[in-house]
C-alpha cells in the first residue's frame, strides 16, 4: 500500500494488526497552594516585595494578594507542584527572617 505524502505519518495509536495501542496513563502531579498569613508586624510593602521577588507577581497582582492577606487573614501566593511550592515557601521564609519579619508562609494541597 502506498501512503500519500499528504496523509502524513502513520497513526502511532494503531498497530499493524489494526488493534488500538494503549498508552500508559500519566497522572498530573498533585498541586499545592502557597499561602501567606497575616501578622501584625510584616509591612504591606514587604509582603508586596516578597510576592514580586519570590513569586514573580506583577505589582498589581502583588497588591491584590497583599490586600487579601490583610483583609481575610491569608492569601494564595501561587499554586505549584510540591517541590516548587516548598522551594518558594523556603525562599519567602528566608527573606522574611533576613529582614526580621515574622511572616508565616505555608503550603497545603489544593
Amino acid at each position: 500500500m502506498i501512503q500519500s505524502p499528504i496523509a502524513g505519518p502513520k497513526d502511532p495509536d494503531i498497530k499493524e494488526d489494526g488493534q488500538t495501542a494503549t498508552r500508559p496513563r500519566i497522572d498530573k502531579p498533585k498541586m499545592y497552594k502557597v499561602l501567606l498569613h497575616n501578622d501584625d508586624y510584616s509591612t504591606m510593602e514587604f509582603v508586596v516585595e516578597v510576592l514580586m521577588s519570590v513569586f514573580r507577581k506583577t505589582k498589581v497582582e502583588a497588591n491584590r494578594i497583599m490586600l487579601s492577606v490583610h483583609s481575610s487573614g491569608q492569601g494564595v501566593a501561587g499554586i505549584y507542584t510540591r517541590e516548587i511550592a516548598e522551594a518558594k515557601t523556603g525562599q519567602a521564609l528566608d527573606l522574611a527572617r533576613s529582614r526580621a519579619y515574622p511572616l508565616l508562609v505555608t503550603t497545603e494541597p489544593e
